[in-house]
């Protein structure tokens, strides 16, 4: 069992000695030694990455993945991802920007990458130049071209991402978006059987947004740290004041964390923001939720975080995984594509709503697809919290955003 970077005979130091990026994998998922440059010199040697993670009852297959993941992410989120299949004065350019979620974003290119291959001779008078930065990478730096631009025609001819500030942001794509600019080509009459109930329509009534796929949000609940608290089953439970200072939120991961700013805002308004900001102990990134029962201090005994996460808990330990029963928070992963283009970039769009890039979300990353034709493996009991059009077509939701934090931050203390 191996991959392109280490053996599981490796010893900690020397994967971390490599690759200086799986440092806070380690120390999260229970080596708190591995943060230290001097106990990584002594602990980290003394053992191999198989003897390691079987001592902790860790899933050597899902560790080392996660592990890879990371490792990719670092070598190649960096830099800008393109291809030209004509020659840059072609009349026929597209232009692709956004994120996509570490989990996935290197099969996504793979798959992307194989298509304009498989499908040159078709495409051959079409310039394609894309960019799809890992989503930890951050929006900063797509805000800032879109902000100062006014003409559509300076503007990308197609965005992926998660999340709601950049695509509703009245400063941002949502300005454009005022202007009927886009439009949903993507031939989803209906979205993944999921997703349609009375409660839940994923489906734009406007038209102009598509969604593929979805992140949702579930609670880690520390039991060792509950004490005689009952574990907490809906987001009203995480409200109350019995966990003030007990819960770590995805704070740095903006697109969820609005998401739950806002669907938080929506049912229990202002008051609701913040109560969540009172019972906040402390800010995590999601790999270091996984595993905080060995923490000896500010222990959280809740965590938030994407869903997608939880499959490297061990089984048997403190960390239990909960399902909100009034459903999981989503961060919709979004495509927008400009109705000017839309003949050229229909096959690019038929491509990321496909059965084959729905089952890389659902299956590779848990991020439920809204293809009909993907079998998401979610138990059909657990449900889904939808911010909704109608929501977001009555509010500035950049605004709204920007109340949201401000409310949570006073809460919170900070």
């Amino acid at each position: 069992m191996s991959n392109n970077y280490f053996k599981i005979e490796d010893t900690l130091f020397d994967i971390t000695q490599n690759y200086p990026e799986t440092i806070a994998i380690f120390t999260s998922h229970g080596f708190p030694q591995m943060e230290n440059e001097s106990s990584r010199n002594t602990f980290g040697k003394s053992i191999n990455l198989k003897t390691a993670l079987n001592l902790k009852k860790i899933n050597v297959n899902e560790f080392s993945n996660l592990l890879g993941e990371v490792i990719d992410q670092k070598r190649e989120g960096e830099g800008e991802e393109g291809i030209s299949l004509n020659n840059s004065n072609s009349k026929n350019t597209i232009k692709i920007e956004g994120l996509l979620p570490c989990p996935v974003r290197v099969p996504l290119l793979d798959a992307l990458e194989s298509f304009l291959e498989n499908n040159k001779n078709e495409l051959k008078e079409t310039n394609i130049n894309y960019e799809l930065k890992a989503a930890s990478m951050g929006l900063t730096w797509l805000k800032d071209s879109i902000e100062n631009e006014d003409s559509e025609s300076k503007i990308s001819d197609l965005f992926i991402s998660a999340g709601f500030d950049l695509f509703f942001d009245k400063k941002l794509i949502g300005k454009f978006k005022d202007k009927d600019v886009f439009e949903d080509i993507s031939n989803l009459d209906k979205y993944n059987k999921d997703f349609q109930n009375d409660y839940l329509n994923l489906k734009d009534p406007m038209k102009h947004y598509s969604m593929i796929g979805v992140v949702p949000a579930v609670f880690l609940i520390n039991t060792n740290e509950l004490r005689d608290r009952e574990i907490p089953k809906t987001w009203a439970d995480l409200l109350k004041p019995e966990f003030k200072s007990s819960i770590s939120l995805p704070v740095s991961d903006f697109d969820l964390f609005n998401a739950i700013l806002l669907n938080i805002h929506k049912i229990y308004g202002e008051e609701g923001v913040e109560k969540l900001g009172k019972n906040l102990l402390q800010s995590m990134h999601p790999a270091q939720m996984v595993k905080s029962a060995t923490k000896k201090s500010n222990i959280p005994a809740i965590t938030i975080m994407p869903y997608f996460f939880t499959k490297t808990i061990k089984e048997g330990g403190a960390m239990q995984a909960v399902w909100p029963e009034d459903g999981s928070i989503i961060s919709p992963l979004f495509m927008l594509t400009k109705k000017a283009k839309k003949d050229l970039l229909k096959p690019i769009v038929d491509l990321f709503s496909s059965k084959k890039v729905g089952e890389i979300l659902a299956h590779k990353g848990l991020f439920p697809s809204t293809n009909p034709e993907v079998d998401n493996k979610i138990d059909e009991k657990n449900k889904y919290m939808w911010l909704g059009w109608d929501y977001i077509y009555n509010n500035d939701i950049g605004a709204l955003i920007k109340k949201c934090e401000d409310i949570f931050k006073k809460g919170a203390g900070f």
